[in-house]
């Protein structure tokens, strides 16, 4: 059984596998945060999250690690709030232990440090075309916003709570953020859709999607028309949170038509629509799920129960695979 350490750890290893920027990119970005580090002094040093020297995703934390536990039993959900960690500490007391509770969406310090991992967003749009020194003034301007945006919120309520309860808790946004991003973005590469329809009815042979779709949050054209070809599309699913709505003028000069989103804010569907681009949401949740479940699919693989909560819609594609291979041994 796997300590919350090397589970945490398997995390930060499989998202860094399917982060955008490479292996290559990732080690740089370490890199640069060794530097500023030798680079601090005085206060600046003392304050410095030393974390950031080895976690390239700041926004995924272990946030209580009790150092001994061997994790059986996990409670995952995309969303994570105190009544959760009631409800793992209830399991406890009916015979069924939560060693773990993992949510997907920062809290504590994740939330806190969320705009600080935004920055991955500058490398995906300059190897999309986008000339660099663009890329960086879009950007910046967005990270500044977001760190705005997310300074005032109560970050350790459900921390604390854990804390409390003794419930070792951890988040892996933009780790498993990573990992339905390159899902998508190879997926569809592979399939090669021509039209918009074809894109939607791809995404619909995905589970995630197809459960989403029932439960009314399935993929949607916001803009554009089913019979429009896709042209040159680009996946939007990780780096903190949604970009800047300046990015998609840019976008349309390079020859970029379609835009597949998790989530788009009004603001920024509106600049992407004065520029004649399409857009396919393929859902919030339903997006982060599928992230998730490839993380948790290598979880369950080393014998660990997955619990589903928070909104997480669980697919196993490990149990998929063993139907698949009854299947075949029956024929």
């Amino acid at each position: 059984m796997m300590t919350v350490k090397q589970i945490f750890d398997l995390g930060i290893e499989m998202g860094i596998a399917a982060d955008p920027r490479g292996v290559r990119g990732v080690k740089e970005y370490l890199n640069r945060a060794k530097k500023d580090y030798e680079k601090a002094s005085g206060r600046e040093k003392e304050y410095f999250d030393t974390e950031r020297l080895t976690n390239p995703y700041i926004d995924s934390v272990v946030h209580v690690d009790d150092g001994k536990t061997k994790v059986k039993r996990i409670m995952a959900g995309i969303d994570i709030n105190s009544a959760d960690i009631l409800v793992a500490s209830q399991l406890a007391e009916r015979g069924k232990p939560v060693d773990l509770v993992i949510a997907h969406h920062p809290i504590g310090k994740a939330i806190a440090r969320l705009h600080d991992v935004m920055d991955l967003q500058t490398d995906v749009y300059h190897a999309e075309g986008l000339p660099i020194h663009l890329a960086e003034k879009i950007m910046d301007d967005r990270i500044c916003e977001v760190g705005r945006g997310v300074h005032g919120m109560n970050h350790y309520q459900v921390v604390d709570v854990a804390r409390i309860l003794g419930i070792n808790l951890i988040n892996t946004h933009t780790i498993t953020d990573n990992m339905v991003d390159q899902y998508i973005r190879q997926y569809l590469e592979k399939k090669e859709p021509y039209r918009l329809a074809d894109l939607l009815d791809m995404l619909m042979e995905i589970p995630e999607y197809q459960i989403a779709t029932r439960q009314g949050s399935g993929p949607t054209l916001f803009s554009g028309s089913l019979k429009h070809r896709v042209g040159k599309f680009v996946v939007e699913m990780t780096g903190g949170t949604e970009p800047s709505n300046k990015l998609y003028e840019h976008f349309s000069r390079i020859g970029i038509s379609t835009l597949v989103s998790m989530h788009i804010r009004e603001a920024s569907m509106e600049k992407a629509k004065e520029q004649g681009m399409n857009i396919v949401v393929a859902g919030h949740m339903s997006s982060d799920s599928l992230g998730m479940n490839l993380f948790l699919d290598e979880l369950e693989k080393r014998g660990i129960e997955i619990v589903p909560c928070g909104g997480l819609i669980r697919v196993s594609r490990n149990k998929a695979t063993k139907k698949e291979n009854s299947k075949a041994k029956k024929k």
